[in-house]
């Protein structure tokens, strides 16, 4: 994974002074117009991603605490600016840095269609239920293309108009004099805020937005075998697109309710079964819990403190494959009686001394053997 600040140069507690400052530097050193070799596009698009993403205090903030696959869960985009291409070196700096936005690259079409935005919604789920999956009913706010202006923002029989201030092309050249003379910078237009059209009679529904916060439900179908910190994506269930564009995507984070009797391990889990010294000693035929029900489980005689009994195909479903399970393994623990009657004491004390007669004839049996 690349690292933004190693990119721009800059430690991690760089100002935002800094960062762009940092920025004009390497992009004047990697822009291919100017360096002409076979890694400078490459080179100039990562600074881009890194600008971007340290300039936004949520991408910086994400990306501080888990790198690059954390700004892609979150829903962020990570292609940077500059995926799509760039202009030459002035025509970067205008747009970074002459008001347009930072961050953002610019838009030649300002009613161009445009991907809505992606959402985050994490899920709590009890144990049982990640094992063997589900489906529930989830409910969710976001932004949906307005039904009565079917998302032009307009008054029904009303249109938006382009904007007198900027042609429709949504910014202005900013002339700017200053002692070293005349500064010429791009910004967004202020009348009509970038968009390139202005209405002056707004749906009274959405409010001349286009789109508007809807409360809507979605059936969520999570599959058997999903862990803590599993992720889903729904296409097109997140923000509605603008101008026509798609959907963003929901994705879906989930959190698993640790259980108290079972502990997973990848797609086996594991429980502790307490047997008395005789039942190590003898083997015993026990009934345990599993997922799938009560099992009878054989103990073999001799079993030792720590040892395990694996029960075959009663673990967790694998994910990408929910007809293949794990094992349910049991380790068993001795447990010594703290309190018993005095038939048991007197069985014990009986079990004692013909153990330590057994101890004592083999110790003379050696003795015999080293004469």
């Amino acid at each position: 994974m690349s690292d933004y600040y190693e990119i721009l140069g800059i430690d991690k507690n760089a100002s935002k002074d800094e960062i762009k400052n940092a920025f004009r530097k390497m992009a004047r050193k990697w822009h291919p117009d100017v360096n002409k070799s076979p890694e400078a596009e490459t080179k100039f698009k990562e600074l881009g991603k890194a600008y971007e993403t340290l300039m936004d205090d949520e991408k910086r903030a994400t990306y501080d605490r888990y790198g690059e696959d954390g700004l892609k869960n979150a829903g962020f985009n990570t292609q940077g600016p500059f995926a799509g291409g760039f202009g030459d070196l002035d025509e970067v700096f205008n747009s970074f840095f002459g008001g347009f936005g930072f961050g953002g690259s610019r838009r030649e079409d300002p009613n161009a269609p445009q991907r809505g935005d992606d959402l985050r919604l994490d899920i709590e789920l009890d144990f049982e239920d990640a094992v063997f999956g589900l489906t529930k009913e989830i409910t969710i706010d976001h932004l949906e293309t307005c039904h009565k202006c079917s998302g032009t923002g307009a008054k029904e029989g009303a249109k938006p108009e382009p904007c007198k201030a900027c042609g429709g092309q949504g910014r202005i050249q900013q002339t700017t004099r200053t002692v070293l003379g005349h500064f010429t910078q791009i910004v967004t237009c202020p009348h009509c805020h970038g968009k390139g059209t202005v209405i002056s009679d707004p749906c009274p529904d959405c409010h001349g937005q286009g789109r508007k916060t809807t409360e809507k439900k979605v059936e969520l179908k999570i599959p058997a075998g999903v862990d803590n910190g599993s992720k889903m994506r729904l296409s097109h269930e997140g923000d509605a697109g603008i101008n026509g564009g798609i959907a963003g995507d929901l994705y879906i984070v989930i959190h698993v309710n640790p259980s108290s009797y079972y502990k997973r391990d990848g797609i086996n889990v594991y429980t502790q079964l307490n047997i008395t010294p005789a039942q190590a000693v003898l083997g015993d035929t026990i009934s345990i819990k599993t997922l799938d029900g009560e099992k009878q489980v054989s103990i073999p005689a001799g079993i030792q403190h720590g040892e395990s009994v694996k029960i075959r195909g009663a673990g967790v479903p694998n994910i990408s494959k929910p007809s293949t399970r794990g094992d349910h393994i049991v380790i068993v623990a001795i447990k010594t009686p703290t309190h018993i009657s005095n038939e048991e004491k007197a069985l014990y004390q009986k079990l004692y001394q013909i153990q330590k007669s057994k101890a004592e004839s083999y110790k003379e049996g050696l003795k015999g053997i080293f004469k």
